[in-house]
C-alpha cells in the first residue's frame, strides 16, 4: 500500500515512514525537502499518484498566530484537494489532547480549526490526537522560564514519546477511517511542574523549577483535566524513567 506522509521527515514522521516501510509498505516522506510542498501545493499531485492513505503530521515553522492560522488553512485546503483528485481513501491527522480545553492559545485554536476542516471535507478521515512528548518537556521549560526560573501550573499532564506517538499514527493509517478523533498517551500521569524537573535534573539543568498556579502553558491557563486524555485513550508502553535512560 502506497502512504504518503506530509511532514514525512520530522520528529514523528521519520518515525512513522520508517515503521511503515519496515513492514514492507511504499512510503513517501513529502516534505518541501523531498520537492513536495503543502502549503504551496508544490509536488502534491505527483507524491499522491496511487496512494491509499495521506498522514499528515506536518508542523508550522512559525508558532505567530497568524502565521499558524495561514500554515494549517492552506495545507490542509491543499491536501484535500490533491487526495480528492488522487482519489486517496483516507486522511490521517495527528492532533493535540486537550485541543478544545486550549482555546486561549492561538496555535491549539488552529489545531482545532484544522481538525474541523478534515471533518469537513471530502476524504474520510481519522484525528488521532497525543497528549505532550516527553521530547517537547525542554520546550516546556523554556516557555516557562523567567529570569532563570521556571514556572509552570501544577497540573496533571500524561506525557507520551515520540516512537509511541509514531506507533499510535502508524496504526491508524493501516485501520479503517474513523471519521473522528481517538486519542492516545503515555502510561503515567504527573504534575508539570514534578515531570519538569526530572527532566531537567537527568539533563543537569540547574534551573529551579517552582509550581506557580497562575502561570500559562504556551499563553493558555490550566487546570487539572486540560492535558490529560478522556477515559477511552489508548495508552502506551514507555515510562518516562525508561525513555531517560535510553538518553
Amino acid at each position: 500500500m502506497k502512504i504518503v506522509v506530509i511532514g514525512g521527515g520530522g520528529l514523528v514522521g521519520s518515525r512513522v515512514v520508517a515503521r511503515l516501510a519496515g513492514i514492507g509498505h511504499q512510503t513517501v516522506a513529502a516534505s518541501p525537502r523531498t520537492g513536495v510542498n503543502a502549503l504551496t501545493g508544490e509536488g502534491l499531485a505527483a507524491a499522491l499518484d496511487g496512494a491509499a492513505v495521506l498522514v499528515d503530521v506536518s508542523n508550522s515553522p512559525s508558532f505567530e498566530d497568524d502565521a499558524v492560522l495561514r500554515f494549517f488553512e492552506t495545507s490542509t485546503a491543499n491536501l484535500l484537494a490533491a487526495e480528492a483528485a488522487a482519489g486517496v481513501g483516507h486522511h490521517v491527522v495527528l492532533s493535540v489532547v486537550g485541543t478544545e480545553r486550549l482555546a486561549a492559545s492561538g496555535y491549539f485554536r488552529v489545531k482545532s480549526a484544522q481538525e474541523a476542516l478534515v471533518a469537513a471535507g471530502p476524504i474520510p478521515y481519522s484525528v488521532v490526537r497525543a497528549t505532550q512528548f516527553f521530547e517537547f518537556v525542554g520546550s516546556i521549560a523554556d516557555a516557562g522560564t523567567e529570569a532563570g526560573t521556571v514556572r509552570v501550573p501544577p497540573v496533571r499532564i500524561q506525557p507520551i514519546a515520540a516512537d509511541d506517538v509514531a506507533a499510535g499514527v502508524s496504526g491508524a493509517a493501516l485501520g479503517t477511517p474513523t471519521n473522528g478523533v481517538t486519542e492516545i498517551a503515555g502510561p503515567e500521569r504527573f504534575r508539570l511542574d514534578d515531570l519538569v524537573r526530572t527532566v531537567l535534573s537527568a539533563r543537569d539543568d540547574p534551573r529551579p523549577v517552582v509550581a506557580d498556579p497562575r502561570a500559562r502553558y504556551f499563553g493558555a491557563p490550566l487546570d487539572d483535566e486540560t492535558l490529560v486524555p478522556g477515559d477511552g485513550a489508548a495508552l502506551s508502553e514507555t515510562h518516562l524513567v525508561d525513555w531517560l535512560k535510553e538518553r
